[in-house]
């Protein structure tokens, strides 16, 4: 959560008062913040579970219900890349909301999980090259998902593009694959699909507190990666989440549970 952030739109000076981003020393055992960058714990959530909503679950909501007047619906379909803490949070939201999801990873092992937390469809972009031309034949009468939410960049836009039904939705959430340009869709990729393409930026604190009172309603439950690192273990936490054999949100324990 941006503690800036409180409601409505984005504003420029926002983007430096990021916690973890402009201002550093988020990793330790005590810190010392204005109130409005506090929050309280949804009641259905431990400590370490809490920990993955301020930028993982916040991404996650604000992609799927930040556009402004067009929410995600029941019986909407969603197109999700990957199997990251954003994406897994998409996954979970998309369906306490009542839509349809469509999963996306390269590795067999991930798309049974994916099937486990509800995906109704699973395409392995390793198998499948034209992954975006299939996530579009799924949907009902081949016209597109209503949502992506897309982490990729670059070529998986492209993708998305694809998927994407017109008047679609497409909330960009960080560019994982890269941003050559060389890779990256032109402007008239985007107006012959006459789909809408916004930054989804973590989210102001309404949406915080909307979030949390779902987590709560639904018992949403975070996925976290089965492996979870010390403090000690800093390094090695950024390192294995760069080597991608992690499904959900990587964790750093600050200070063991009790």
């Amino acid at each position: 959560m941006n503690g800036a952030h409180q409601s409505g739109p984005m504003k420029p000076h926002y983007i430096n008062a990021l916690l973890g981003n402009a201002y550093h020393g988020v990793l330790q055992e005590y810190v010392v913040i204005p109130a409005q960058y506090a929050i309280a714990l949804p009641r259905n959530l431990s400590f370490i579970e809490g920990s993955t909503l301020p930028v993982a679950g916040l991404t996650a909501w604000n992609a799927l219900f930040g556009a402004q007047g067009r929410p995600l619906l029941p019986g909407q379909w969603v197109l999700t890349q990957g199997t990251g803490g954003v994406s897994t949070f998409a996954i979970l939201f998309a369906k306490a909301a009542g839509a349809k999801v469509i999963a996306t990873t390269s590795s067999a092992e991930k798309a049974k999980k994916l099937q486990e937390m509800g995906a109704d469809h699973v395409i392995n972009y390793g198998e499948v090259e034209n992954w975006g031309a299939q996530a579009q034949a799924l949907t009902p009468g081949e016209e597109g998902v209503d949502v992506v939410v897309e982490i990729g960049g670059g070529a998986t836009l492209k993708q998305s593009l694809v998927a994407v039904k017109m008047d679609g939705l497409i909330s960009v959430v960080g560019v994982r694959a890269g941003a050559h340009p060389e890779e990256q869709p032109v402007l008239m990729d985007m107006f012959f699909r006459f789909c809408t393409t916004r930054i989804a930026y973590v989210g102001p604190r309404v949406q915080f507190e909307e979030m949390n009172r779902a987590i709560e309603a639904n018992n949403i439950k975070p996925v976290i990666d089965g492996r979870v690192f010390s403090l000690e273990e800093a390094r090695d936490a950024f390192e294995y989440l760069e080597s991608m054999k992690h499904f959900g949100k990587v964790c750093i324990e600050v200070v063991k549970s009790v």
